[in-house]
């Protein structure tokens, strides 16, 4: 798997294709706590978070149930660790979930890459 991260509008989804073999892309939808998995990329993690959020469901254990699914994928992630914590209670909630969602899958990933501006760092 390849786990791509970083901030909002920072050109993720072009690193993965300049990069990664990406051919079909599932876009994760807020309303549903699931993941088609017959994509090869999955982008807007944080999107599917909020909808397990919703649906009271911890993100991490679907995707740890799922993990022989998201093996040879690449996941695309919005980081939301950065910057002013929310006042809203559910985006507090979301920040923190996806935080756990995102620790668990580098620790899954054969690779790990932050994207800045558009620039790749390797950092697994």
């Amino acid at each position: 798997m390849n786990f791509v991260f970083g901030g909002a509008y920072q050109g993720k989804l072009d690193y993965a294709k300049e990069n990664f073999s990406v051919k079909e892309i599932y876009i994760c939808d807020e309303k549903r706590a699931e993941l088609d998995f017959s994509k090869d990329t999955i982008y807007g993690l944080e999107d599917f978070v909020l909808a397990c959020l919703r649906a009271g469901v911890e993100a991490a254990d679907y995707l740890r149930e799922h993990i022989d699914q998201l093996r040879a994928k690449t996941v695309i992630c919005t980081d939301l660790s950065q910057g002013v914590v929310p006042i809203d209670r559910e985006l507090r909630a979301l920040r923190e979930m996806t935080g756990r969602t995102m620790i668990y899958l580098a620790k899954e990933a054969d690779s790990v890459t932050r994207v800045f501006c558009g620039l790749g760092q390797t950092l697994k």
